[in-house]
């Protein structure tokens, strides 16, 4: 991928996420505050489309971004260039996906 489309994938994920990441932070300061526990949140979460919609798109933006992140420092810091570096920034990106969906569906599904 050309340097400009992956400049320009991490900037829209990063704006994708900024408000994702206040309401996650708002949503855990609510729970704590109001003394929620692990089952009582998971009562209100599983099998809303909402929620899974709104930590699918969490999800996505974060492992897409993480993912370019780690290819700019790994490439800064040694020096890989080409498919090396292709292989591990789409293996970064899928592993944080599927862990992100897996933590998606033990809370939504």
């Amino acid at each position: 991928m050309r340097a400009a489309h992956l400049f320009l994938a991490q900037r829209i994920s990063a704006i994708i996420l900024a408000p994702l990441v206040l309401v996650h932070l708002g949503l855990i300061v609510y729970a704590m505050r109001g003394g929620l526990s692990a089952a009582e949140i998971l009562a209100r979460t599983q099998g809303s489309a909402l929620w899974a919609a709104f930590y699918g798109l969490f999800v996505v933006a974060a492992a897409v971004h993480a993912a370019i992140g780690v290819r700019t420092m790994i490439a800064e810091s040694f020096g890989w260039r080409g498919r090396m570096l292709d292989g591990l920034t789409l293996a970064v990106g899928l592993g944080l996906f599927g862990l992100g969906a897996r933590a998606v569906a033990a809370v939504v599904l």
